[in-house]
């Protein structure tokens, strides 16, 4: 039998349209997920159906409208655009990349059953995650695996469930750093910010954070940076239990307290841009570093449906 292969690239997903009854829609397929809030659900669905998705989504909503386009969502867009890009490149492989979103459309197992119809012999799955979690990453694992449990013949799968360290991973975080220090100047300071999840999960032995500082690492090493230079930081926390710390909005409002002037922030988690890039950082938290008295914010996009994003998810592809 010959071969079929092909590449399936996951990211989270995102609602039809900037409304509330979408995004409500949205929140409530993410927030059900056990990997994604692991409370006993005889405690959290109350909590989810009474109180965050009635009052949460109509500001989700207007948070969205912000940064909405006439094509849609820019999670939509620039995953899409990715794809594509990485299709072609992988065309002289003979291998076909498709894209699903975890929560929303086009589904994991809608897109997994057309690769199955079309007689795909080898599959390579990408979360579109660099640092694993099990809040993100394991959720497209859970959605695989019930898929399999339904099928009689099923393709030999590859799961990448991380490239932190993957050098043109770390090369292209670097190129994008300097392609923009090279563009607008050198700020004061360099913040990498990273979604945030609770603390708690890495004391159970979830890996996110040591991910995320040896991406760091990997980073500041090659730009020849020292430990002033630069700062972790962790966004997005949700609820009153602790998350993974330095926030990085008390950050900024405490460094431009101090006298710090201008800051460059990177956000490696995110593949693509995103509510949390483009409004949560680059709007919200722009405004709290001004207005706490600093003077020159700049939010350095994610590395979306760049030539060097587009080479690293094609090597994990083939490799």
């Amino acid at each position: 039998m010959n071969k079929k292969r092909a590449v399936l690239l996951v990211n989270l997903g995102t609602p039809e349209q900037a409304t509330t009854k979408s995004v409500r829609a949205f929140l409530k397929s993410f927030l059900l997920d056990k990997r994604v809030v692991d409370m006993p659900r005889l405690f959290w669905l109350p909590i989810l159906y009474l109180v965050i998705l009635p009052f949460r989504a109509p500001r989700v909503s207007k948070l969205y409208q912000k940064i909405w386009e006439k094509k849609g969502s820019p999670l939509r867009i620039l995953s899409e655009s990715l794809n594509e890009k990485v299709a072609l490149a992988l065309e002289k492989d003979n291998v076909k990349c498709v894209l699903a979103m975890t929560y929303g459309a086009p589904s994991i197992a809608n897109t997994l059953q057309k690769l199955s119809d079309e007689g795909i012999t080898e599959l390579t799955i990408i979360p579109l995650y660099p640092q694993y979690s099990v809040s993100t990453t394991a959720p497209v694992f859970d959605q695989v695996g019930r898929f399999i449990k339904g099928q009689i013949n099923f393709p030999g799968i590859t799961f990448k469930n991380n490239y932190h360290d993957h050098p043109l991973y770390i090369d292209a975080l670097c190129q994008s750093i300097q392609a923009h220090w090279l563009n607008h100047g050198r700020a004061e300071k360099l913040i990498f910010s990273f979604h945030g999840i609770p603390q708690r999960y890495v004391e159970k032995g979830d890996p996110y954070q040591w991910q995320c500082e040896q991406s760091v690492a990997l980073v500041v090493k090659q730009l020849g940076l020292n430990s002033q230079d630069y700062l972790i930081a962790y966004q997005s926390r949700m609820g009153r239990e602790a998350w993974l710390m330095p926030y990085v909005d008390l950050e900024l409002k405490s460094m431009a307290n101090e006298g710090c002037s201008s800051v460059d922030i990177i956000c490696p988690a995110f593949a693509t841009d995103c509510l949390e890039t483009l409004e949560e950082m680059a709007m919200q938290n722009k405004k709290i570093f001004i207005e706490a008295g600093g003077k020159d914010f700049h939010y350095i996009s994610c590395l979306n449906d760049e030539r060097s994003h587009i080479e690293l998810l094609r090597t994990l592809a083939l490799n």
